[in-house]
C-alpha cells in the first residue's frame, strides 16, 4: 500500500472515532455508498463484510460475527469474551460499532479494521486483516 493511501486510510480511521453527528442518520439511506464520507453528508457508509477471523498486528486475533438480519450488529469475540457492538454513527460515515458497557469500538473498512479502547482511544487489535 503507498505511503499516501495508508496516511488517508488512517485519517479516515480515526475521523470514525468521532462524536457521533448530532442529527440522526436517515433511516431511508442508501444500503451501499460509492462517493468518498467528505461527499455524502452525514449519511453512513455500509460495507459488505464478511464474519470470520481477522488477524492483527502483534499475533492478536478477534472473531467477527456479522448477523444477516441486522446490518447495525456485530458480535465479536477478544480475549475469550463475546461482546456485541451497536452500529454507532460517526462523521465520516465510515462504519464504527461500539459496545457502550465494556468501551470497545470496532472501526469497519474494506481493506482493514480496528479494535480501540474507547476511554483511551488506544488500539486494543490494529491493521486487522479478515483471513
Amino acid at each position: 500500500m503507498s505511503p499516501r493511501l495508508t496516511l488517508l486510510a488512517s485519517a479516515l480511521a480515526l475521523s470514525a472515532c468521532a462524536t457521533p453527528p448530532s442529527a440522526p442518520p436517515s433511516a431511508t439511506a442508501p444500503s451501499s455508498v460509492v462517493e468518498p464520507p467528505e461527499s455524502v453528508g452525514n449519511q453512513q457508509l455500509d460495507f459488505k463484510l464478511a464474519s470470520g477471523t481477522y488477524h492483527c498486528e502483534m499475533g492478536r486475533r478477534v472473531d467477527v460475527q456479522r448477523p444477516s438480519n441486522n446490518s447495525n450488529q456485530i458480535l465479536i469475540g477478544w480475549t475469550g469474551k463475546r461482546y456485541q457492538l451497536a452500529r454507532n454513527p460517526s462523521h465520516s460515515g465510515l462504519p464504527r460499532f461500539e459496545d457502550e458497557r465494556n468501551g470497545l469500538v470496532w472501526i469497519d473498512l474494506p481493506w482493514k479494521s480496528i479494535l480501540l479502547d474507547r476511554d483511551s482511544n488506544k488500539p486494543l487489535a490494529s491493521d486487522c486483516k479478515l483471513g
